[in-house]
């Protein structure tokens, strides 16, 4: 069991180091912070949005925005599209499952916005369903995936793209990249900067 555990960490930690050593891939990361702080220097929001433990991502990173990152600071307006039953329910119920983050875009999404959607095959249909609805209202797009990017490589303003196979490495290597993107973005707009 211990050989496993550590063959575990091992993948994990490769998959990170792919990161790390892919300056294009950490120059995207920076392009999509850029892209946040202009939203919130703007005065507008980020929205989020992805299903199962992505769901459970968005939530998170929504929270880390609203609340606090690493300090004290003013909350930025942030999100999760997930959370709202009520919605998701008469959403599915009435238009379909694929239509749960459109519908909620088509309502609370304005021109300036920011949508991230999240998913790791990248083919989540709600999710692109999602981006459709963003870019019919001026809202700029980012997709968090991996595998090959999916559908959402093609159709996103921004696409972040874990370099791996494995779900659980591109899940935990998304929180890596939000919780970057959530530091990030406190620094440049209460703190020291970066």
């Amino acid at each position: 069991m211990l050989k496993y555990i550590k063959s575990e960490v091992t993948a994990s930690a490769e998959t990170k180091n792919r990161i790390l050593n892919d300056d294009t891939f950490l120059e995207k990361i920076a392009d999509v912070v850029k892209a946040s702080v202009a939203v919130y220097k703007n005065s507008h929001k980020i929205l989020i949005a992805g299903n199962g433990g992505s769901a459970a991502d968005a939530q998170h990173f929504a929270a880390e925005l609203v609340g606090r990152y690493g300090f004290d600071r003013p909350s930025l307006p942030a999100l999760a599209l997930t959370t709202d039953t009520s919605n998701l329910t008469a959403i599915g119920n009435d238009y379909g499952y694929e239509y749960v983050f459109s519908r909620q875009l088509e309502g609370m999404g304005v021109s300036g916005d920011l949508f991230i959607g999240i998913s790791t095959s990248g083919n989540s249909q709600n999710i692109l369903n999602a981006f459709a609805s963003a870019k019919e209202r001026g809202i700029a797009t980012v997709a968090l995936t991996g595998r090959d990017g999916g559908k959402m490589a093609q159709v996103a303003d921004f696409t972040l793209i874990v370099p791996s196979d494995d779900t659980p490495r591109i899940q935990e290597s998304h929180l890596l990249i939000e919780h970057m993107i959530c530091d990030v973005i406190e620094k440049e707009m209460f703190g020291e900067g970066v």
